[in-house]
């Protein structure tokens, strides 16, 4: 892969808005460069908490909204994509990972048991902020015994 499709190289040219990248991509460069994949990338850059919320907000507003809208025109969305940057100079990129599945395990069963109406992302957040012990106190709490808890939990 050219040094022109490596993803640092891409951020630099977003964040200088070269509307003209794309234009000097040769035909086979074009098969390869992703445009998808930019959006985790250009939302995150490593700077003072200002640029950073100006970042999140242009790339929802600039780049993701109307990303799949026009999708059969991949120069238009990269001009989208440069229109992300403040123009205030490159920051250093960083990759969003995709959130991670909750572990059906049966902490997370229990847990969906007693607040059925919680979304997956509080469970999680649940399991991950108390202790083994908590959740031990929390089954005895709502009655259950420690045969049950020893199984159960």
């Amino acid at each position: 892969m050219s040094d022109k499709l490596h993803i640092s190289n891409e951020m630099k040219q977003l964040d200088r808005k070269n509307q003209k990248f794309y234009d000097e991509l040769t035909p086979e460069e074009r098969k390869k460069f992703g445009l998808f994949p930019l959006i985790r990338w250009a939302s995150t850059v490593q700077a003072d908490s200002e640029i950073q919320a100006y970042y999140v907000m242009s790339t929802n507003e600039n780049f993701n909204k109307h990303f799949f809208n026009i999708n059969k025109h991949p120069k238009l969305q990269w001009m989208c994509a440069t229109a992300v940057s403040p123009g205030v100079g490159t920051f250093r990129h960083d990759w969003i990972p995709h959130k991670k599945q909750s572990v059906d395990n049966k902490t997370t069963k229990f847990l969906r048991e007693l607040y059925p109406h919680l979304k997956d992302d509080e469970i999680e957040l649940l399991r991950t902020i108390n202790t083994k012990d908590d959740f031990k106190q929390l089954a005895r709490d709502h009655g259950w015994d420690d045969k049950r808890i020893k199984s159960d939990l």
